[in-house]
């Protein structure tokens, strides 16, 4: 039948299409269903890809957790529920392609830096203590690579790692400070530079020109962005930067450590995914940690529970520490003062910074590289090898004691006791302005 118009009954409006057949419309849906379905999948493949390829870019350390636990029984107890202490370990290993360059791979590998990383239960700030190479310590019996032991014995601090890698440095470092270490990282030369430059790069101010052939190192003096192979010349360098001195190298670690945790902070990486996967990448790609961190939900709860500390909070200083009395090309812990600061930190207990005072004192000249092979029976007092970047004191412990009471982590009084002071630096000093 058709209308007065001549158009079929049921037809749409002329020149017009009407509306689909009910069933037109359902496998129209069903087709927009299934590529809804099909986005998320894909979305969910790609993130578990990401998230497993991210997770198994991280090497477990299972030989030190396994030494370590056939020594728990003399290792300190864990005081400050909640709170975490991390030690972070560079070492100076000349294998592979990215490490090869800065010397000859001798099968061994050093400490080139060690930093023990308090973070206190509240997560309001993080401690950041450096363990200078040179200074003497108590070494325990430790498992060297080729199977056998090494005897007790007083030594340089980084031939621990040489001769029992992380295991060693670690029971080290508790027999030295009483502080349980609950997690460690190793990272290395190419590790390190491909973190700073997933970041884009660090900045630093330079009062001077840089230039220091052994660290492959040149720079103009003022404002400068660093990245990977510079950023690592730059924490390296002794001849062309300041004394010579390990000391001051120390204070460079320092001072970049702090630019990099402002970088980091002020262009929200931690919050954005666009510049937090690279970083990630390179993180896990670059570290061995043990095997509580050997995950990506370890590394993640690590980082979320220290993104939201003020720079100003995070705090970085050296153990107090002068030349060591039988050899003053080695370091001795200055006491009370370094038992004071282990003491603080063990019982997750507060302490302040300060910056420290221009040393007036000449120093002395550092001596080549590489450090020589230690001797295999080292003993106190005797003629050792002169450490590189030796220095004199310098004034790390106690500077002063704030007349207020000390607070808990709550901020209530107990009691008079005065928070103690200590010289160093924080991530806000380190902004380049």
């Amino acid at each position: 039948m058709t209308g007065s118009a001549g158009i079929p009954y049921g037809s749409g409006v002329a020149g017009g299409s009407g509306m689909p057949p009910r069933g037109r419309r359902r496998r129209l849906l069903r087709w927009v269903g299934l590529g809804l379905v099909l986005l998320v999948l894909a979305g969910a493949a790609a993130g578990w890809w990401l998230y497993a390829k991210l997770d198994g870019n991280i090497t477990e350390d299972t030989s030190a957790e396994a030494e370590l636990r056939r020594y728990e029984r003399e290792r300190p107890a864990h005081f400050g529920a909640g709170a975490q202490n991390i030690l972070l370990i560079g070492s100076d290993s000349r294998s592979g392609t990215a490490n090869s360059r800065y010397g000859q791979d001798e099968g061994t590998q050093r400490s080139d830096t060690t930093i023990l990383l308090h973070l206190p239960a509240d997560r309001a700030s993080a401690t950041a203590v450096s363990i200078p190479r040179d200074l003497m310590a108590e070494v325990p019996s430790c498992l060297k690579p080729d199977g056998t032991r090494t005897g007790e014995r007083l030594a340089q601090f980084n031939w621990a790692f040489q001769w029992g890698g992380a295991a060693c440095t670690i029971r080290t470092v508790e027999r030295l400070t009483g502080i349980r270490i609950d997690h460690h990282m190793v990272v290395d030369f190419g590790g390190f530079k491909k973190m700073v430059d997933a970041v884009g790069g660090v900045e630093v101010c330079l009062k001077r020109p840089v230039v220091d052939e052994e660290a492959h190192l040149r720079l103009p003096a003022g404002r400068q962005l660093l990245r990977g192979e510079q950023a690592l010349g730059f924490v390296r360098a002794r001849y062309g930067l300041g004394d010579g001195s390990d000391t001051e190298r120390m204070e460079r670690q320092q001072q970049f450590l702090g630019a990099l945790v402002e970088k980091v902070k002020s262009n929200g990486v931690l919050l954005n995914p666009a510049r937090l996967y690279p970083l990630l990448d390179a993180a896990t790609s670059s570290v061995t940690t043990d095997p509580g961190l050997a995950s990506l939900r370890g590394l993640y709860e690590l980082v979320r529970g220290v993104r939201d500390i003020p720079t100003d909070q995070v705090k970085f200083l050296t153990v107090p520490r002068r030349p060591y009395a039988a050899d003053p090309n080695r370091d001795e812990l200055v006491e009370p003062d370094a038992a004071r600061l282990f003491q603080q930190l063990r019982m997750d207990l507060p302490l302040t910074i300060t910056s420290p005072e221009p040393d007036p004192r000449v120093r002395a000249e550092p001596d080549p590289e590489p450090d020589p092979e230690p001797d295999p029976e080292p003993r106190a007092g005797s003629s050792e090898p002169t450490r590189e970047g030796a220095g004199p004191a310098t004034a790390t412990g106690p500077a002063g004691a704030s007349p207020e009471p000390s607070p808990t982590r709550s901020g209530s009084p107990v009691g008079v006791t005065p928070v103690p002071t200590f010289t160093g630096t924080t991530a806000a000093a380190a902004d380049c302005r």
